[in-house]
């Protein structure tokens, strides 16, 4: 009996442990390779990041993503679990609120540029929140924030399926075109 439950051990352990998981890699990487690579993002041969976790943009130049609780570390990834009567949360909202406001001259701060994601890596913005700080960007590049339309609308992606979520922009992916679409400014 003893033999049996070890021939059943090892056989379980050879087929949960090496064929299913390289079963699993070999056809995700037949069929859906750029996803089972982690859908890096590549400049000039280098990768920059991926399209599903948000990069820590702070210049002018650049459009900014939501404030994350893990500082865009994907190790870490959580959310504050601060609630809606922490004292040190209303503290660092108001903080961001006046930070926001001042950078864009205007009080009306969207939502999602205050709150962190549940993950605190969420890599997209909402048009809305995109569109509020568009003239701050076009200052910092010496542009009308006309100029910077059309290329918010072409990365402005759909709800998937059509209906599910909301519509939303990759601030990597956008940030990304913006330097290859007008001269970066120099700080």
């Amino acid at each position: 009996m003893l033999l049996t439950a070890l021939k059943l051990f090892m056989t379980l352990s050879l087929l949960t442990g090496v064929v299913y998981p390289y079963t699993i890699t070999l056809i995700a990487q037949g069929f859906f390779q750029t996803a089972a690579e982690g859908s890096l993002i590549y400049k000039d041969h280098q990768k920059v990041g991926s399209r599903w976790i948000a990069q820590p943009f702070t210049q002018a130049q650049y459009f900014w993503p939501r404030p994350s609780a893990g500082d865009y570390n994907s190790l870490p990834s959580s959310a504050s679990q601060a609630g809606p009567t922490s004292a040190s949360l209303k503290q660092t909202l108001r903080q961001r609120r006046e930070k926001l406001s001042q950078a864009h001259n205007n009080p009306n701060v969207p939502e999602e540029l205050l709150l962190a994601s549940g993950s605190g890596l969420d890599p997209h913005l909402s048009p809305q929140a995109v569109a509020y700080q568009a003239a701050r960007v076009a200052r910092a590049r010496g542009l009308k924030p006309t100029q910077l339309v059309p290329l918010i609308a072409h990365y402005t992606e759909a709800p998937q399926a059509g209906f599910l979520g909301q519509a939303r922009i990759n601030v990597l992916e956008l940030n990304l075109a913006l330097d290859r679409h007008f001269q970066r400014s120099q700080p």
